[in-house]
């Protein structure tokens, strides 16, 4: 299975380096050094990684073959692609990658039906799985804890208890209502 792992961005310096937007919860394992990656497009690639590193809060690459400025600079917007095992597992317990939660059923504790989940973003202060409802609508769900109760990656479900609002605006449009 193939999962985007890094976006490039600009070049940095004289020598090679680039700048990456990471996309992966473990750069240390899929942009190390000697990793080699399918690139998007895919005339770019692949790209063997020769070194990286940190600066100011940003990971650098420099890849085989790319010795100069103008070489990383033609990288740019380059999506980096690993292929990875579909039975592998992320260390932690409670870790999920998200190939293994794209396509869950959302239902809510008592079996309610909410929708798809069809897209993950990684948001700085949390994650949210964006849901398709059976109507074709979308909603958003902060995958926290006190709302994600459970993934059940056997049944492909996703239990959540939805704090009012959440994914029925009729609870606020009624205590709206209650209220004037």
């Amino acid at each position: 299975m193939q999962l985007v792992v890094a976006r490039i961005g600009r070049a940095h310096g004289i020598k090679g380096e680039v700048t990456v937007e990471v996309r992966t919860d473990e750069p240390e394992l899929r942009l190390a050094p000697g990793a080699v990656l399918a690139t998007d497009p895919a005339s770019t690639g692949p790209l063997t990684i020769a070194t990286g590193r940190v600066h100011s809060g940003r990971l650098l690459l420099r890849f085989e073959g790319v010795g100069d400025r103008n070489g990383a600079e033609a990288l740019r917007n380059t999506l980096l692609i690993a292929e990875i095992d579909p039975e592998e597992l992320p260390e932690g317990e409670d870790e999920y990658y998200d190939h293994q939660l794209i396509d869950l059923d959302v239902v809510t504790e008592d079996g309610t039906e909410v929708g798809r989940i069809t897209e993950i973003s990684h948001l700085p202060s949390q994650d949210l799985f964006i849901v398709e409802r059976p109507d074709g609508s979308e909603v958003m769900i902060p995958f926290v804890e006190e709302i994600v109760t459970e993934i059940d990656l056997e049944e492909q479900r996703a239990v959540i208890t939805p704090p009012p609002g959440l994914i029925d605006d009729r609870a606020v449009i009624d205590s709206n209502r209650e209220e004037s």
